[in-house]
C-alpha cells in the first residue's frame, strides 16, 4: 500500500466539526469452501475507502470528525471503510499489551480519550458500513523518521531486512530512501510476534467485521540476505548453498539497467529460492487466517497487494489462485511456484491498479521515461497490465473467482484531473467485484466528494 505525506486537518476545521512462523513447516491445508463459507455478504457491488493512520491522525483523534467523515463517506458510495491501526513504524492505534501505541505523530499528541477502533466500528455500523482493519504486518520501523520497533527494541534491531545491493550488504535501517523499514518475513519469532499482535487485536473488538493485511511481503529481490535466510533456504532445498549469495544472483560488472544500476544475474539457485521465498508468505498467510478464525469464525479474512503480479515475485508474493500457473507464462517461476498461491485462504483482496491510464487504450501513452512508480517490485513497462482496467482483468483472471476482487486507485495519482479518478473509479466497478479508494486524505484535501459519489455510484 502507499505511504502518503500530507498535512493534517486545520484546526479551525477540527472546530467546526464539534457542532474514526514457521516457514518450513508442512503446508497448511487450503481452507474448505464447505467449511469456511466467505463471510463477505453481497460482495458484488461493494466500494472500500481506506483510512490512513498516518496521514489523518490528527483529525481523527476527535469522535465527532469520526462520525462526521463516516457520513460523508456513505453518502459517497462507500459500503466498507479500512481503517489502518498499525502503521509501518510499527506502533498501533489501539491499547495493545504487546505493540507499542502511538500517541503522537508530526508534533500533535492525542488528547480526547477514547477509542478509535472502537468509534469507528460503532459509527459505520449505525450507517449500515463494514468496518476492516488494516495492519502492516512485516515492517516495524519507520526509516524516515528512524521510529518503530526495529529502532527502538534492541531485541528486534536483528529482525530488520539484511539487503544485498549493488553496493553490498546493507540493513535496510541504513537505506533511507526507503521509508518502510521491513522485517524478515522468514523469522519465526518474526511471524510469532505478528501474529500475536493480530490475534490481540480480533480479540480485543469482536464485533469487528474483517482485517485486511497489508505489507505481507519481503521488502524487494534484494531482501533477505540474513545467515538465517540462508539457513531456511538450504532446509528448504535440502542441501548446502556453497557460493551465498552468488547462487541466488551476482551483479553485473558491465551490464546496466533502465535507471543506470547494475543490472543483476540470475545464479543457479534464483528460481528455487524465488519459490522458496512465496512458500514462507503463503504459509503465514494460512496460519494467520487459521489462527484468527478460531477467535471469530465470522471475520472477513482480507489482503492488499500490488496489481503487477508479472513482477510481484520479486516481493516474495503468489497471490493468484493455486490453479493458476505462472510458469506456463513466466520465466521467473518453477512448476511449483503455483502450489504457492494463496487466493483460496482469503475472503477477500483488494489490489492496488494505481496507474494514471485508466483503459487498456492508453496503455500506449505511458511514457516510461517519466512515469512515477516507485511501489515495491513495480516496473516500468507499458504493457496494458499497467492500466486499471488491464490490471483488474488481470486479478480477475488468476484469482480465478476463489475470493471477491476490489481494484483500487491511489486518488493522488489523479490530483488536477478529476475526471480521470472518476473514469478509474468506475473501470475499478466494471471490471472486478467493486472499487477500493486509497485514501481518504485525498478526497479531503482536493474536496472531490462529488467525484467520489459520481465515480462509485454512477
Amino acid at each position: 500500500m502507499k505511504k502518503i505525506f500530507v498535512p493534517v486537518i486545520g484546526a479551525a476545521l477540527m472546530a467546526s466539526l464539534s457542532m474514526c512462523s514457521k516457514p518450513q513447516s508442512a503446508t497448511p491445508a487450503a481452507p474448505s469452501a464447505q467449511a469456511n463459507p466467505n463471510p463477505m455478504a453481497n460482495a458484488k457491488g461493494r466500494n472500500l475507502l481506506y483510512f490512513d493512520a498516518t496521514a489523518n491522525f490528527k483529525r481523527f483523534s476527535y469522535q465527532d470528525s469520526v462520525k462526521y467523515y463516516l457520513a460523508k463517506s456513505k453518502d459517497a458510495g462507500v459500503t466498507d471503510v479500512i481503517v489502518d491501526v498499525k502503521p509501518i513504524s510499527g506502533e498501533v492505534l489501539y491499547p495493545s499489551q504487546i505493540a507499542p501505541v502511538m500517541n503522537e505523530w508530526a508534533g500533535f499528541t492525542k488528547t480526547e480519550k477514547f477509542d478509535l477502533l472502537t468509534a469507528f466500528i460503532e459509527e459505520a455500523h449505525k450507517l449500515g458500513m463494514t468496518v476492516h482493519a488494516s495492519t502492516n504486518i512485516f515492517v516495524a520501523g519507520h526509516n524516515h523518521f528512524s521510529r518503530g520497533p526495529v529502532f527502538t527494541d534492541p531485541a528486534k534491531k536483528n529482525w530488520q531486512s539484511l539487503n544485498y545491493t549493488a553496493e553490498g550488504m546493507k540493513p535496510i535501517s541504513t537505506l533511507k530512501h526507503k521509508y518502510s523499514a521491513m522485517v524478515n518475513p522468514a523469522l519465526p519469532e518474526v511471524q510469532k510476534y505478528e501474529l500475536s499482535i493480530l490475534k490481540e487485536l480480533v480479540s480485543k473488538y469482536p464485533k469487528l467485521d474483517g482485517v485486511v493485511l497489508d505489507r505481507v511481503r519481503y521488502d524487494g529481490i534484494e531482501a533477505d540476505f540474513s545467515d538465517a535466510s540462508r539457513k531456511l533456504f538450504e532446509k528448504y532445498i535440502g542441501k548446502a548453498v556453497t557460493n551465498f549469495p552468488a547462487d541466488i544472483y551476482t551483479y553485473s560488472k558491465d551490464a546496466k539497467t533502465k535507471d543506470g544500476k547494475p543490472e543483476r544475474v540470475p545464479g543457479p539457485l534464483y528460481k528455487q529460492w524465488i519459490e522458496w521465498r512465496a512458500k514462507v508468505i503463503h504459509d503465514f498467510i494460512y496460519e494467520a487466517r487459521a489462527e484468527l478464525k478460531k477467535i471469530n469464525p465470522k471475520l472477513i479474512f482480507g489482503d492488499y497487494t500490488g496489481s503487477w503480479y508479472p513482477t510481484y515475485y520479486e516481493v516474495g508474493v503468489n497471490w493468484a489462485s493455486k490453479e493458476y500457473d505462472p510458469s506456463q507464462t513466466y520465466s521467473w517461476a518453477t512448476p511449483n511456484y503455483k502450489n504457492f498461491g494463496y487466493a483460496e485462504a482469503l475472503d477477500l483482496y483488494t489490489t492496488g491498479s494505481y496507474y494514471f491510464e485508466v483503459a487498456k487504450s492508453e496503455a500506449k501513452n505511458i511514457d516510461v521515461n517519466t512515469v512515477n512508480r516507485t511501489e515495491a517490485g513495480q516496473g516500468k513497462g507499458k504493457e496494458d497490465w499497467y492500466t486499471v482496467e488491464g490490471s483488474a482483468e488481470m486479478a480477475m483472471k488468476i484469482t480465478k473467482g476463489k475470493v471477491p476482487v476490489y481494484a483500487g486507485v491511489y486518488v493522488d495519482q489523479y490530483i488536477g484531473h478529476p475526471e480521470q479518478f472518476v473514469k478509474a473509479l468506475k473501470m475499478c466497478r466494471a471490471k472486478s467485484d467493486g472499487a477500493m479508494v486509497f485514501d481518504i486524505v485525498h478526497v479531503i484535501n482536493e474536496g472531490w466528494w462529488a467525484e467520489l459519489k459520481r465515480g462509485l455510484k454512477e
